[in-house]
């Protein structure tokens, strides 16, 4: 199965299909799914551009809403996760994942699926220590704090994923697992992106709730976005029991969907002819969400999720084989995800702008119908009716008063915060507003148990797996020499060998950087966001990528 992969989509839907389909001209067949790793921004009017947490001269209205009115439709089954750029009261009203488009199927806050037998799941937002513990909370109208928060990752979510225990094939973040720098070529990463160099030396560049999953999971694939440079890695991880063979994580990340970037990625990956070709529920994640309902939170407190630490009766919330029975008989053995897309929106009309539209907290059909049939609740009609039992007011709105400044209070129970970088990435995206400076909070709490994804003492520190050539894919990945010297393996002279991939064709095709003179429209609208002095004016940011 040919499956594309996507950075940063920016909205930009239009050149995506137009790269995949001159891929598809130049490769061996067409693309079977294209997976997108985040800042997807799946925009339908002017209300929904206020809710994308971007400098207002960065609000244009791309091409998604076309997608959504029907005039277009995804010529390939296209699946993505959010990132910390999206139309979030869109993206709001899907939390537990759903249709944005017919063809465009959005992962929520956490989710996993299967496509022709392959297992792919996600995770939606950044990494930020401070709301780590929080619930969902927000709801729109957001207000300057709440545009924020509203897409950081949440304990929940990585709960619930880490109560998986059957094998995961693709797994996508939008932020990096955090250390995965040292499984790749770390020396051709700081040439890019000098500016990473601070953060990789103190090993904070990534988020920590990502590299848990990556320990816990260990799926056979992991991409992400973010930080708008392409870099790719390979995780050996340790066998979990004597005797096993030891799993890999093959890791890439992608750039932002700009001209001669290097933005998309076709591979090959193994699948089940027999499976079908439709998006199918994965009977596992749906046990978990149902024994986890009664975890939902949509307040703005701090809380921990359940261990066996002597103070909760439960905390294994993992799918036992009669739970996942009793879930597929209420689905009637049906785990097909149903093509039930509805517009719940008023579309963007380019004749008819509407400037002063409403923003409205929407309960979206496809979710109270999901709801229902699995018996789970919707956190939107939970944070609606808390609001109506507070009359908007009282606790909801002084949480997000105090929400910017809980730094000092707020503490994660990982030590440091890596949601964004400390240093100016001039490549990047900064907002105007200044967030609290909050990346060397220090947990007073801090998880000594999170499980750390450090190269072993038998692997080099600096396993290069990056693509020695962007233009002609090789067929392996190399460990460079540069990169691995001095590191302990290195000195005792077991890193002269290339690494094969698992799959040769994995990684050899064409590159898919979209040519400034292809399918280019006549009227696009051009984006300098390569002039380090504007961006050098602009007030830093901790969600600057």
């Amino acid at each position: 199965m040919r499956v594309a992969v996507a950075g940063c989509c920016h909205g930009e839907l239009d050149k995506i299909y137009e790269t995949l389909a001159l891929a598809e001209r130049r490769g061996p067949g067409p693309v079977d799914l294209l997976l997108c790793c985040g800042d997807f921004q799946a925009v339908r009017n002017e209300a929904d551009l206020r809710c994308m947490a971007v400098p207002p001269k960065y609000r244009h209205m791309q091409t998604f809403y076309r997608y959504y009115s029907g005039e277009k439709k995804a010529p390939v089954l296209t699946v993505f996760i959010g990132g910390n750029h999206e139309a979030s009261n869109h993206l709001q009203e899907l939390p537990y994942g759903g249709w944005v488009a017919p063809n465009i199927y959005y992962l929520g806050l956490a989710g996993v699926v299967k496509y022709r037998g392959v297992r792919i799941g996600g995770i939606s937002g950044i990494f930020k220590s401070h709301d780590y513990r929080k619930g969902h909370f927000e709801y729109p109208p957001y207000n300057p704090s709440t545009i924020r928060s509203i897409y950081h990752v949440r304990n929940i979510e990585v709960y619930k994923l880490k109560q998986l225990k059957q094998p995961i094939d693709i797994f996508l973040s939008h932020d990096w697992p955090r250390s995965i720098y040292h499984y790749g070529n770390k020396k051709q990463l700081l040439k890019t992106k000098s500016f990473f160099r601070q953060e990789v030396e103190n090993n904070t560049l990534g988020s920590p709730a990502a590299s848990e999953l990556l320990e816990h999971l260990k799926p056979t694939y992991w991409f992400s976005a973010h930080l708008h440079v392409k870099f790719a890695a390979l995780m050996q991880h340790q066998a979990e029991e004597k005797g096993q063979t030891a799993k890999a994580t093959k890791f890439l990340a992608l750039d932002k969907c700009l001209p001669h970037r290097d933005f998309l990625q076709v591979l090959e990956i193994e699948h089940d002819p027999s499976a079908p070709d439709y998006l199918e529920y994965d009977i596992e994640w749906l046990t978990i969400l149902k024994a986890t309902d009664n975890l939902i939170n949509v307040t703005g407190s701090l809380w921990n999720m359940p261990e066996n630490n002597g103070l909760h009766t439960k905390w294994d919330y993992s799918a036992t084989e009669e739970a996942m029975k009793e879930v597929l008989e209420k689905l009637n053995h049906d785990l097909r995800v149903p093509c039930n897309f509805s517009v719940t929106a008023a579309c963007y009309d380019p004749n008819k702008p509407q400037t002063q539209m409403q923003l409205v907290h929407r309960i979206n059909p496809q979710t109270t119908e999901f709801c229902a049939q699995l018996g789970i609740t919707d956190i939107n009609v939970s944070l609606q009716k808390a609001k109506g039992e507070h009359h908007l007011c009282g606790e909801y709105e002084e949480q997000d008063d105090v929400e910017s400044n809980d730094s000092g209070g707020d503490r994660s129970e990982y030590n440091t915060d890596t949601s964004a970088l400390s240093s100016i990435n001039p490549d990047e995206i900064m907002l105007d507003e200044e967030e609290e400076d909050d990346d060397n909070i220090v947990s007073a709490h801090s998880d000594s148990n999170t499980p750390s994804i450090e190269p072993s003492s038998n692997q080099g520190s600096d396993f290069s797996a990056s693509f020695s050539d962007i233009r002609i894919l090789p067929g392996s990945m190399i460990v460079s020499s540069d990169d691995t010297s001095g590191s302990p393996t290195d000195r005792e002279g077991k890193l002269d060998e290339a690494v094969e991939l698992e799959n040769e064709k994995d990684l050899t095709e064409m590159p898919l950087k979209r040519r400034s003179d292809e399918h280019e429209p006549e009227q696009r609208k051009k984006i300098k966001r390569r002039n380090q002095a504007i961006y050098a004016a602009m007030d830093d940011d901790d969600d600057d990528a």
